[in-house]
């Protein structure tokens, strides 16, 4: 299957996906109540559900999903590591972590861009500092350490923020970031963090020639041209606006932003650049089958979707790994 057509069929998967999660719910709707709603010709209380409901808050899994995706892929090319990924070197729990300290302290009733805000600029100082360790360093080891102790500490300031939370309302919400949810996600928070999103996907994919070229190596991209600086800093700050916008709308999601460009990457011919735009498709389209997952689940209370993301990403990634290392033996 060429690129073209990989997009062409995930797309056409992701609209089916955001199509049945309007179908899919605690409350069984029938086509010709969906179609209605569609229309505009249901009742209202079948309008509120598709429309204020179900739509938001299967398009923010989605772009959540393709955030995290398009940022994983655009990692890993620009450090030539299949390891690197913002949940993974901790680039999402510090995003979470600017949005808990927003909340704990109350700044958000303030302003409503205070969260993503702050989201995104905590994404981005850990972004350029996994970016600043990989230019110093050709430790795969070494990369993933200072990944792991960024997300321990910012787990652990997380920890911290919860264990001194003034109320019982206030902590719910900090959890809510620390798990990642798309429950009860409006129209409005979906354009809260649009912008920055918007942006950061913009930013990222105009850095895809230089992700190819650095497929040669460092120095053979000089060679032909490439600004290693101003490639890394577009990187960078792609990956901050995309992965902060996502905390900022769904909290932490791990797992997703990594597997996807695993699976997409064989199919594009191992090209960074041709892997963005599917692994951003791809990631969308499991975080909205694993939103759908939550809700049809018979639990007592709600799973949150970066739980289930995790159940589901987790033995996924090890498969991978297993697999690349069976290959090398």
């Amino acid at each position: 299957m060429t690129a073209r057509g990989l997009n062409l069929a995930l797309a056409t998967t992701a609209v089916m996906a955001l199509v049945a999660a309007c179908f899919l719910g605690t409350t069984s709707m029938g086509a010709s109540r969906v179609l209605a709603a569609f229309l505009g010709q249901a009742s209202i209380a079948d309008s509120l559900v598709i429309w204020q409901i179900r739509l938001p808050r299967a398009v923010a899994a989605f772009v959540v999903g393709a955030a995290l995706g398009a940022s994983g892929a655009a990692m890993q090319g620009l450090l030539r590591n299949p390891l690197a990924e913002p949940g993974v070197l901790g680039v999402s729990a510090s995003a979470s972590l600017g949005a808990t300290f927003v909340l704990y302290y109350g700044f958000a009733d303030a302003w409503g861009y205070t969260v993503p805000v702050a989201a995104i600029t905590s994404a981005s100082a850990a972004s350029a500092l996994i970016a600043l360790v990989a230019v110093h360093t050709s430790s795969v080891v070494t990369l993933i350490l200072v990944g792991v102790g960024l997300s321990s500490f910012a787990g652990a300031a997380m920890s911290l923020l919860m264990n001194l939370a003034p109320n019982p309302f206030s902590l719910a919400d900090m959890v809510n970031w620390m798990l990642g949810s798309v429950a009860n996600r409006s129209i409005d928070d979906l354009a809260l963090a649009a912008p920055f999103m918007a942006i950061g996907l913009v930013v990222l994919f105009a850095t895809r020639r230089g992700l190819s070229a650095l497929t040669l190596g460092e120095e053979a991209a000089v060679g032909v041209g490439l600004n290693l600086r101003r490639q890394r800093l577009a990187v960078v700050l792609g990956t901050g606006l995309t992965t902060g916008a996502a905390v900022a709308i769904a909290g932490a999601i791990g797992f997703v932003g990594i597997i996807a460009p695993h699976i997409v990457r064989p199919r594009v011919g191992h090209d960074p650049a041709r892997s963005l735009l599917p692994s951003a498709l791809l990631a969308g389209v499991v975080l909205v089958l694993a939103d759908i997952a939550v809700r049809l689940l018979p639990t007592s209370s709600e799973l949150k979707l970066g739980v289930v993301a995790a159940f589901i990403g987790a033995p996924v990634f090890v498969w991978i790994t297993l697999q690349r290392r069976a290959v090398r033996d």
